[in-house]
This record gives C-alpha cells, structure tokens and sequence, in this order.
C-alpha cells in the first residue's frame, strides 16, 4: 500500500452516499457540518459554494470539491448574500424534491458524503484544507477528470451494474482529488500548506514512508530505514521529523496501532493474527500499546466499532 491509499483508508468507513441533482432558476440549499467528508461534481452549469466562515467558490461544468472536513455550506444558484443564506432550504428536503431529467440551462451536480472516523486519522488528511476545489483545466489531472467523466455517465442511465460502479468511482474521486491537492502544493511550492506534500515530495523521507506502509511488521530501527532510505541515519532522522512532525520510529509506532485499529474495525482476525501484521511479538504487548494510545483495549475497540456510530475512543495523535 502506497502513503496516500493507507491515509485515505485509515479513515474511510462505510459505502459513500450520493446524490444527482438536476435544478434550474433560482435556488439556495444548505448542507450541514457533518462528521465525515461531502463532496460535489458539477456535471452541468454553474453555481456557487459559500462555506461556513469562508469565502465563496465558483463552481463550473467539470469542477470538483472536496470538503474533507465536513464543513457546513451553502450551495446557491449565484451569489448570495448572508439573509438569503440564513433561509437555504435544507439539503436533504431540497434535493429530494428536484428532477434528474435534462433542463434547457440547468445545473446538474453529483453531491455526496464519505463517511469517516477521525479517531485515529492520518496526519495527510487532517492537514487538507477546508474546501479542496479543483477547477476544470484541460491537461491538469487526467485521471480526476476521466473519474469525473465516468461519473457523469453512470449517473445519467440506469445501467446494470451501477450498484457497483458508482460507489467505486465515488471512492477513486476521493483519493484523486488528495492527490491533485498533493500535486498542486508540490508544484506551487507554497509556504506554510503543510508538512506532508512536502514529505512525500523528499526522496527520503518518502521512501521511508513507503517502506513502513508497505511492511509495517517487518523489525524495522532507524539504519535498516535510512539504508532502505539511502541516506545516514541522522540525515533521515533530521529530515523525517522536520517533514513529518515526529521521528521515524514514533511514527511507526503510531502507523502500526493505527493499522491495528483498522484491521479490528474491518476484519475478523484474531488479536494474535492483528499483533503478527502489524510488527507486534504478542497480543498483550499490542493491548499494551493500543490502549495507551487509543484509551480503550481492542476488544472493546472493536465491540464499539460494530455499532452504528464511530468508536468513542481518544488518540493521542
């Protein structure tokens, strides 16, 4: 598993929800805070996003926007200004009562919501930013624009299959909207946008990274990472920390119990058998460490992950 797929998945629970919305004249809906991540593909026309405590968005054919945080917004034909804002209709009665069927200069749009645990999230994705847009650029991010194409065709027939297809494509839309974040930072170049485009952008640093997601179990020290790395140990020390925020084994203490956690959310696995993956000798060494960072034991991680809600746990991240 590459850096960008685990810290996604790190926190992805569940199928995503989404819904085509096909309107015309004029209109103002909002949608709440949520406790996950929404996000909207306008697939025809134009409209405008306000975010809460934040400066409108243009939206336009093509666009996409993550609102990783789940930030609560309003989605308006046009600007707005704060009265008209404060009687936007809810999202969920509005769109329930808008067609899908083609309109001469509609807006047609696919609005969604991922849900997420942020108990034991990945570093890169809290580092996003509120609102991720990325506009429509001909020649930038082929591979967001190709998910985005197919979107728009699942969402426009009833076709056989589409059980699957669309919610997998909902999925490849998250994980190539992180990565065009990723790419715009790196080429930007831009002061104070975080740590980690930076630290997947340093050869180091970034093979470490690589090699303690792709063998966590494995008994790794700090040489055998700088060797895998190939640079001193002290350079890789100096420059992990600074990138990362934490020393290279710190964070793979932290990346093993927060695999750990995923494996007790999304499989059966024995204790033994979770322990063994992720680079412990025992399980009580892994309960240990789990309920150190995590403020429960992992059967009662576990028991809590089965119901409805995410596990109220802490992390100490």
């Amino acid at each position: 598993m590459d850096v960008v797929s685990d810290a996604v998945a790190a926190v992805r629970v569940g199928r995503p929800s989404s819904t085509r919305v096909r309107v015309t004249g004029t209109w103002c809906t909002r949608l709440a805070a949520y406790d996950g991540a929404g996000f909207h593909v306008v697939l025809e026309g134009s409209c405008r996003l306000l975010p809460d405590g934040g400066p409108p968005v243009s939206l336009g054919p093509g666009d996409a926007v993550l609102l990783p945080h789940g930030t609560g917004h309003v989605l308006a034909d046009g600007p707005v200004d704060a009265a008209t804002a404060e009687r936007a209709f809810p999202f969920e009665e509005w769109s329930a009562e808008q067609g899908t069927e083609s309109a001469e200069g509609g807006v047609e749009m696919l609005c969604g919501k991922y849900r997420l645990d942020r108990t034991h999230g990945h570093p890169l994705t809290t580092e996003l930013p509120d609102v991720l847009h990325v506009p429509h650029r001909i020649g930038r991010h082929p591979e967001l624009r190709s998910a985005i194409d197919l979107l728009g065709r699942e969402v426009t027939a009833e076709r056989p299959g589409v059980g699957i297809a669309l919610p997998g494509l909902v999925d490849l839309l998250l994980v190539y909207l992180v990565r065009a974040w990723l790419d715009e930072e790196a080429a930007g170049g831009r002061s104070g946008s975080g740590r980690w485009p930076a630290a997947l952008d340093d050869p180091a640093v970034a093979a470490a990274l690589r090699a303690m997601h792709e063998d966590p179990a494995r008994p790794w020290t700090n040489e055998r990472l700088a060797a895998a790395s190939g640079v001193s140990r002290a350079t890789l020390t100096r420059r992990f920390a600074a990138l990362v925020g934490r020393p290279p084994m710190a964070y793979l203490t932290w990346w093993r119990l927060t695999r750990a956690a995923r494996l007790l959310r999304d499989t059966e696995d024995s204790l033994d058998a979770v322990a063994r993956r992720v680079g412990y000798g025992s399980p009580y060494a892994l309960s240990h460490a789990f309920a150190r960072q995590f403020g429960t034991t992992p059967g009662r991680y576990r028991r809590a992950s089965d119901q409805p809600e995410a596990p109220p746990v802490r992390s100490s991240t």
